[in-house]
């Protein structure tokens, strides 16, 4: 039963590549955030505009606490989630990579989007701080690390896969 789970910022590729490289493994994929706003009925944006942050916490960590649970699956985490310290514990049973993306590349990738609610207004400088504050966490919880900047998803995926059979996850 192996679960691989996908950590970094905003626009580290964590969709993407996680979708590519389930299909690779012939696993599951789940987008945490995907996942959440499928229980709640609404967006992330609305859970933490109409029901606050720590509501959305809440529901994050459930949800990443069952997704753990799921055999042969790859899971990709909202960028935050890792700031709970049990989610952070649990992840820590799965195989976790760390997806690093640079500040530009992280920017180019985000742009404006309007669906993540901790980087509205000045995005490259909400982005750096979420950067400098996640980080730690990452590294934390992270059993491998691939640099995406100058990747493609696919190449991505090609570099997990190997990290992965070092340490003996694949």
């Amino acid at each position: 039963m192996a679960t691989i789970v996908l950590v970094g910022v905003p626009g580290a590729g964590k969709s993407t590549v996680g979708k590519l490289l389930a299909k690779e493994l012939k696993f599951q994929f789940f987008d945490s955030d995907q996942v959440i706003e499928a229980r709640a009925g609404k967006s992330v944006s609305d859970i933490f505009t109409q029901d606050g942050e720590p509501a959305f916490r809440q529901i994050e960590h459930d949800v990443i606490a069952d997704l753990l649970d799921s055999a042969d699956s790859v899971v990709a985490l909202g960028g935050g989630s890792l700031g709970n310290e049990e989610t952070r514990s649990n992840v820590k049973k799965a195989t976790a990579v760390w997806l690093v993306a640079g500040l530009a590349q992280a920017v180019d990738r985000v742009g404006m989007n309007r669906n993540r609610p901790l980087l509205l207004g000045n995005v490259r400088g909400q982005l750096a701080d979420l950067m400098a504050a996640r980080e730690p966490l990452y590294k934390e919880v992270a059993d491998v690390g691939v640099d995406t900047s100058k990747l493609t998803p696919s190449e991505v995926v090609t570099e997990i896969v190997s990290e992965l059979k070092k340490v003996g996850a694949l």
